[in-house]
C-alpha cells in the first residue's frame, strides 16, 4: 500500500487547454508503479476543455454540478453527479461546465508505452459550446 498525502496542490487549469476558469487537482500521476494518472477538476460556469484526445481514453467520473460532454461530430449530452463517461482511445472530445452551473469530475487517464496521457488541439468554439 502506498498513501500519498494531500499536498493542497490546486493549480489552474493552463489557457492553452482551457477556455475559462478552471482548477486542477492532481491525484496521480503515472509513474513506474501505474500508467494511471488522476485528477480531480473544477470548471466555473462557462468553463471548459480544449479539444483533445486521450491515447488510451479516458473516464469522467462526474461529482458536483451540471456539465457537458461532447466527441468530435457528436451531440452535446449532459452531465450530473454519478455519471460516468467513458472515452474511447483516439477519440477526439471537449468536456465543462453549463453557462449558468459550476461542474466537478475526476478524470482518469492511462499513459501509453511513450508515457503520453493526452494531445491537446484546438480550442472548442461557442458555437460547439452553445449546442448543448
Amino acid at each position: 500500500m502506498k498513501l500519498t498525502r494531500s499536498g493542497g496542490q490546486t493549480a489552474a487549469g493552463p489557457q492553452d487547454w482551457f477556455t475559462g476558469t478552471v482548477y486542477i487537482d492532481p491525484i496521480r500521476d503515472p509513474d513506474d508503479q501505474s500508467a494511471v494518472g488522476c485528477a480531480h477538476v473544477r470548471f466555473a460556469p462557462g468553463a471548459r476543455t480544449a479539444w483533445h484526445h486521450h491515447p488510451q481514453g479516458q473516464t469522467l467520473y462526474v461529482t458536483d454540478g451540471i456539465g457537458y460532454v461532447a466527441r468530435r461530430g457528436g451531440e452535446v449530452q449532459e452531465i450530473r453527479p454519478g455519471d460516468v463517461v467513458d472515452i474511447e482511445p483516439g477519440e477526439e472530445h471537449w468536456h465543462g461546465a453549463t453557462p449558468d452551473r459550476f461542474m466537478a469530475h475526476v478524470a482518469i487517464q492511462e499513459a501509453d508505452e511513450n508515457g503520453q496521457v493526452v494531445t491537446w488541439l484546438e480550442h472548442v468554439t461557442d458555437a460547439d459550446y452553445q449546442r448543448g
